[in-house]
Formats: structure tokens, C-alpha cells, sequence
């Protein structure tokens, strides 16, 4: 689209434009992935090692802005460009040292952002438009809601999850801006038009919290009027989770504060986990939030075979209890002599004795509680 409005501004025919549109954007892609290939990793290495800070930050900048210019010179949004930039420093040997240096700058700019988003607003133009405002932006949180919502049914997610992430994504994202304001100024959208536009964008943005919790309100009433199944992981989200063959899951052994912790970080890498949970209030708590987390215990064989615990990557357990802990590895060890188990330890003489007679990899974590001063 950022490749496509440009040119749209111009005479001639839509096909002619988007023929050339594809020509253009061809040879700015090509152009930037091959000097992002070859030429940014030697430019960045020979100038991280003047070990300066500056320097680094400005050779940073440099590529957005050079970038931005590049494809504005062909014809192309210099948005355009600084997207690429950004695709490009991502695939540099440098790409974490960038995203420390820039983060200032993220948390700055979004905020100037957010910002101009509540100038969009115009509360004028909405009392004298209301019915117009009201059905632009009903019908963008509706469409999106509900492509989204069936969308997520077809990967397999969960109706009242589904429900929940086609409400949470069914504002108008900030991209709008970028392409409403873009075509304003090359004279394809009008000044009123675009106003009204960017207003109900904006008003799609400002209720997204309210939809969050609505959406949460809503499918925790749908999850809490599923039967046992649902709890005990009888359902289809344990199968499609335990029944795959590539045995790409983990499983986590307890809910409590460190086991959160553990299911969010594998969230985070995209790495699948079922939890156990011996607890029936925890395990009901994460069902109705939609997680993976399903009431049972771990050390019964029985327990174990209905979630193939056997053929899962790994086993962490995070139970608080010192000997409902030992009592979970040692089932686990025995049942599975070969699995990578990785077991959270009262204390360090606790750790030592788990791995030195079960062969578990244990450790004391450290709780958000003790770094309190």
C-alpha cells in the first residue's frame, strides 16, 4: 500500500500504476536487501570497533534516514524505507546492541505518538457527525472482530479464546495514519475525509481497553460454562497439544508464582507447554484465562500417559512444596529415565541431593519477593 498510493496520485491507468508500483518496489527491495546483506555488517563492526557510542548511534540513524531518502528518490514512500531499514538492521550481527541504543528513542517517540493520536480526536466533528463516526467505527472493530475471530478458529484456537483475540485486534492500528496521512497530502483523500477517517481510527484505539476486558469478562463466562473436560485436559486443547508428533511441547509441573513465570517465558519463545496442576482453584483460574494449564497429578501413571508426558521435549517442575517436589521428579524419573528434568529446589542442599540421585538439573529460584530491600 505505502508502494502503491504514490503512484495512484498520478494520471494514468490503476493497472499501469500497480505494474509500475511492482517494478519500483522490486528494485528498492532488492537494492536494500543486497546493501543490507554485504555492506551493513562491515559498516557496523568497523564502527563498534571505535567503541563509541555516538558513532554507533549515529550509523543507526544514517541507515533509516538514508534508506527513507532512497526509496523516496524512486518515486516511493520514505515510510517505505524506514520499515526496510528496520527489516534490515534486524538481521545484523549488531541487532541487540541497536534495539538497546534506540530504545530511548522507541519509548519517546511512541509516547509523541499516542500523543498525536489524541489530537486526531475531534470531539466537534464527532458530535455533528455522530451517526457517521459511530458506523465507521463500528464497522471497523465489527469486520475486524469477526475476520479475526474466525480466523482464530481456523488455526485451532478455542471459540471463547478466538472471541477474546478478535475483540483485543479489532482496532485500527497506526498504520492507518501513515497511509490516510500520506494519501492527503498526494490529493487522493480530501481534508474532511481524512479527518473523519483518522478520528474514527482513533476512536477504534482509545476503546481497545474496554474491549480487552470485556472480551476477558466474556470468554471466562464461555470457559466457566464448559463441562469438566475442560479442566481436567479431556478437551481439544490438550489433544492438539499432546497428540502432536513432533513432540514439540514442554510440560510444567505447578502454577504457582514460578511456574507463571516459566509458562510465560515459553509463551514469549513460542514454544508449546501443557501445565499440571494438582490445585483444582489454580487450575481452573488458568483455564478461564484460556491457558493450557489442566488440573491432575503428575506422579500417577494413569495422569502422565493421558497428557504423553513421554513424548514431550522436557518436564519442569515448579512446585513450592519441598517433598510434593521430590515426589514429582521421583515419579517422573522413574517412569521416564531418559527425559530431560528440570526441577525448582527448596534450598541449595535440596538441589544438590535432586541432582545427584535423580539425575535432574535443580535450582533455588530467586522470588520477586526476595529482591525486595
Amino acid at each position: 500500500l505505502l508502494v502503491a498510493t504514490p503512484i495512484l496520485a498520478g494520471s494514468g491507468s490503476l493497472a499501469s500504476a500497480l505494474g509500475s508500483a511492482v517494478v519500483k518496489a522490486f528494485m528498492a527491495l532488492s537494492g536494500i536487501a543486497l546493501a543490507g546483506r554485504f555492506a551493513l555488517n562491515p559498516l557496523f563492526k568497523t564502527v563498534a570497533a571505535a567503541n563509541s557510542q555516538e558513532a554507533f548511534l549515529g550509523m543507526i540513524l544514517l541507515t533509516a534516514l538514508g534508506m527513507s531518502f532512497l526509496t523516496e528518490g524512486l518515486g516511493l514512500s520514505n515510510t517505505l524505507g524506514a520499515f526496510l531499514a528496520g527489516v534490515c538492521l534486524s538481521e545484523t550481527k549488531y541487532r541487540y546492541q541497536v534495539e538497546a541504543d534506540i530504545a530511548p528513542f522507541r519509548g519517546i517517540l511512541l509516547g509523541l505518538f499516542f500523543v498525536t493520536v489524541g489530537f486526531e480526536i475531534d470531539v466537534r466533528l464527532i458530535a455533528n457527525n455522530l451517526p457517521v463516526v459511530s458506523a465507521i467505527v463500528a464497522g471497523i472493530l465489527g469486520l475486524k472482530a469477526g475476520i479475526l475471530t474466525l480466523l482464530s478458529k481456523a488455526f485451532g484456537l478455542s471459540t471463547s479464546t478466538a472471541i477474546r483475540t478478535g475483540l483485543i485486534l479489532s482496532q485500527g492500528g497506526e498504520f492507518a495514519f501513515v497511509a490516510f496521512g500520506l494519501a492527503r497530502s498526494l490529493g487522493i483523500l480530501d481534508a474532511p475525509t481524512t479527518k473523519m477517517l483518522l478520528t474514527s481510527v482513533s476512536l477504534t484505539m482509545a476503546l481497545t481497553p474496554f474491549l480487552d476486558e470485556m472480551g476477558g469478562k466474556l470468554a471466562k463466562k464461555m470457559e466457566e460454562g464448559t463441562d469438566f473436560t475442560h479442566y481436567i485436559g479431556a478437551d481439544q486443547d490438550a489433544t492438539e497439544i499432546t497428540t502432536d508428533e513432533a513432540s514439540d511441547f514442554v510440560v510444567v509441573v505447578g502454577y504457582g508464582v514460578v511456574g507463571k513465570v516459566v509458562c510465560d517465558l515459553l509463551d514469549r519463545k513460542l514454544i508449546k507447554y501443557v501445565g499440571m496442576e494438582c490445585d483444582p482453584k489454580k487450575a481452573i483460574e488458568a483455564r478461564n484465562k484460556g491457558l493450557p494449564v489442566f488440573y491432575g497429578d503428575v506422579g500417577r501413571t494413569e495422569v502422565a500417559e493421558a497428557f504423553n508426558i513421554g513424548k514431550a521435549k522436557a518436564v519442569i517442575v515448579t512446585i513450592s512444596d519441598k517433598a510434593e517436589a521430590t515426589r514429582a521428579v521421583i515419579a517422573l524419573r522413574r517412569m521416564y529415565p531418559d527425559k530431560p528434568i528440570f526441577a525448582r529446589a527448596k534450598d541449595a542442599d535440596h538441589a544438590q541431593r535432586l541432582q545427584s540421585t535423580l539425575d535432574v538439573a535443580a535450582m533455588v529460584p530467586i522470588l520477586p519477593e526476595d529482591n525486595i530491600l
